[in-house]
């Protein structure tokens, strides 16, 4: 009879061979840390393809025109604007409508614009309009509805483009201008 302790040296050595024995192969066949040769694969991505973060700021190219030339990506957010929108102002629940149905270059999804990302368009440092100088909307107006509210939910944040103030108003009686935008998160009310 085998003693306790002789027992459990058996055992350890007996899952040190299974270990060497189930990881070696796998070890000596890692390879190296270069890339693979050539382009990536076409479910690969470069890194100009992966959208960018919110952190970063780009100050030269930042819009790029896409569906045919009636929105605009913005390279910083990784949002896509629709690049001429209505002149007319309208009710907060005619706006959020309006993005609901837009179709631009044969492309749905579009949604009223959350506070956070209306005013990711603001160029502090600019006013009239307070947007970036490279900026491609073809007409800026004063006061734009978002879908974020605060207090209930007929109060809603709306931003100025024209020198970045950010207020709320009542969705009752008051009519802004609308900016819809695709990507992203969204505040989907039945408002």
């Amino acid at each position: 009879m085998m003693s306790k302790k002789r027992r459990s040296i058996l055992a350890g050595k007996l899952i040190a061979v299974l270990t060497v024995t189930l990881f070696l192969p796998v070890m000596l066949n890692a390879g190296d840390l270069n890339p693979p040769p050539g382009a990536p694969a076409p479910t690969m991505k470069t890194l100009d393809q992966i959208p960018p973060t919110w952190s970063q700021k780009i100050n030269q190219g930042r819009f790029v025109e896409t569906f045919a030339g009636t929105a605009v990506l913005d390279k910083e957010t990784g949002l896509v604007w629709e690049r001429y929108p209505i002149t007319s102002t309208m009710t907060w629940n005619e706006a959020n409508i309006r993005c609901i149905i837009l179709n631009k270059g044969g492309r749905k999804g579009w949604h009223l614009p959350t506070v956070q990302q209306l005013a990711s368009l603001i160029e502090p440092l600019n006013n009239n309009p307070a947007l970036p100088n490279d900026h491609p909307f073809s007409m800026v107006f004063d006061r734009y509805w978002t879908s974020t509210a605060i207090y209930s939910p007929d109060i809603k944040w709306t931003v100025s483009l024209y020198d970045g103030n950010i207020l709320n108003y009542s969705t009752i009686g008051w009519s802004f201008h609308v900016l819809c935008v695709r990507g992203g998160q969204t505040n989907d009310y039945a408002d």
